[in-house]
């Protein structure tokens, strides 16, 4: 498991008594997956780098090809910015602090460091307070050593990667079935009602066409993970006018499949994933229909 220990002061975006948590169990075209990627995993010899760290909860794991909008406004936050805007080409680390059982006696709470994520800023809108800021996650990482806390969290990060299969072909079926019911999922999705201020393109489409893209972006490349894996990731994203408990269903998911460590295995949790929505929207389809009537 991919998880660094560490004591913490309070964080705003922890509660100030953090409550003890069990540790989790633990248009679309054709695709042709052309592996680019070294087959590897975390080693100590891995190529690391230095950058700035936002931690979130269990609650807010971020996966790979996910976009997220972030408003911050804290100074410290906007230091954290600035600092990845111009010292660290565009990138920082994503991760979750996962409060861990220590002796009650002690002053200072414990953190586990888990699923930490890369992640490029896309864009950022200057406000009047802060600033929004859109991400996009990489790869992920795991944080083998915290370098500062103030005024913000910094520290060093290797790759994590999956373990590819000897023969990379293999995987190329699966990849498809998996492509083929996110476009079922997204052409029932694009059907359903949705607020006015929705977006027009669905967090499923914008992930995969994202997935698919031949990356622009100036980092080590053993930092990117492979096609495969992105479209493994790609499929864990929220549907619209989703219910509480779907999205808990979907965090799982997601704390899941950051832990695995073999493509096909996360391929086929994400397919049987992405069918589990198809049954769940084309339900919620059938119901908007009967009352149209």
């Amino acid at each position: 498991m991919t998880c660094t220990a560490f004591n913490l002061t309070t964080s705003p975006l922890l509660p100030s008594r953090p409550t003890r948590l069990r540790n989790p169990h633990p248009t679309l075209h054709p695709f042709c997956f052309t592996p680019k990627q070294k087959r590897c995993r975390f080693s100590p010899n891995a190529t690391s780098l230095d950058l700035p760290l936002l931690p979130f909860t269990l609650t807010e794991v971020l996966v790979p090809s996910e976009c997220k909008t972030l408003h911050l406004y804290e100074a410290r936050y906007l230091a954290l910015l600035e600092e990845s805007l111009s010292k660290s080409k565009k990138f920082f680390v994503h991760f979750v602090l996962d409060p861990i059982v220590v002796d009650d006696s002690l002053e200072e709470a414990s953190f586990a460091a888990r699923n930490g994520c890369l992640v490029f800023i896309e864009n950022v809108e200057r406000l009047e307070v802060g600033a929004l800021v859109c991400i996009r996650g990489i790869g992920r990482v795991k944080i083998i050593k915290f370098l500062q806390a103030d005024p913000y969290l910094k520290g060093v990060v290797v790759p994590v990667q999956d373990t590819l299969p000897d023969n990379i072909s293999r995987l190329n079926p699966k990849v498809m079935l998996v492509k083929e019911a996110l476009c079922s999922l997204n052409s029932l999705e694009i059907k359903l009602k949705a607020p006015k201020e929705a977006p027009l393109q669905t967090q499923i489409t914008n992930s995969l066409m994202w997935a698919e893209k031949e990356l622009q972006v100036d980092c080590d490349e053993a930092f990117f993970p492979s096609s495969a894996e992105h479209v493994s990731f790609a499929a864990l994203q929220p549907v619209s006018g989703s219910s509480q408990s779907e999205l808990l269903k979907l965090q799982q998911e997601k704390l899941k499949a950051m832990e695995l460590k073999d493509t096909m295995h996360r391929l086929d949790s994400s397919l049987q994933f992405v069918k589990d929505n198809i049954s769940m929207v084309a339900a919620k389809l059938a119901i908007q229909s009967v009352e149209m009537k």
